[in-house]
């Protein structure tokens, strides 16, 4: 029988990341966030349900999360449920519960709310960087097509490109 363990959420988050690292340096973030379902009961009034969901993030998303979300901001969470199960010291039971282990993240909303696209914010001043982006990295020259001038060298002028 065939399996499938997908989620897809998006939600505001409920509190900062919290980061930290394991004992091999392995970055771990936790974040847990707001779902807000809106409807109209039977008795015809607007009603709205809120789910708060746990996600444990990996690696690079857990540096990413550390470093541009902020309580309050919305994000897109792709991953997988995970039951954590453990003894519970002071009572002796056994306890579960069920998380969300993110596989992908995206920032949602503008920069200015602490969203933002798949690009970084570009760094202050006061950080040592510039106050705009760094430009893409060059890549290795394509051959020319027949018919269409050689590209550029990276060494040459701007003045000498023949176009």
């Amino acid at each position: 029988m065939a399996s499938l363990n997908k989620v897809m959420l998006i939600g505001n988050l409920t509190r900062d990341p919290e980061v930290k690292y394991t004992p091999k340096g392995t970055a771990v973030a936790e974040i847990a966030i707001a779902i807000n379902r809106n409807f109209t009961g039977a008795d015809g009034q607007k009603k709205e349900e809120v789910t708060y969901i746990d996600v444990t993030l990996w690696e690079r998303l857990a540096e990413i999360a550390g470093e541009y979300l902020k309580k309050g901001r919305p994000v897109f969470i792709e991953g997988r449920l995970q039951l954590d199960t453990w003894d519970d010291k002071a009572t002796g039971q056994k306890r579960s519960r069920l998380r969300v282990r993110a596989e992908q993240m995206q920032l949602l909303g503008s920069r200015e709310s602490g969203g933002g696209g798949s690009q970084p914010a570009p760094h202050d001043e006061e950080e040592g960087g510039s106050s705009r982006p760094a430009s893409p990295p060059r890549s290795a020259p394509r051959p020319a097509a027949p018919g269409r001038p050689k590209p550029a060298e990276p060494d040459e002028e701007a003045d000498d490109i023949p176009f």
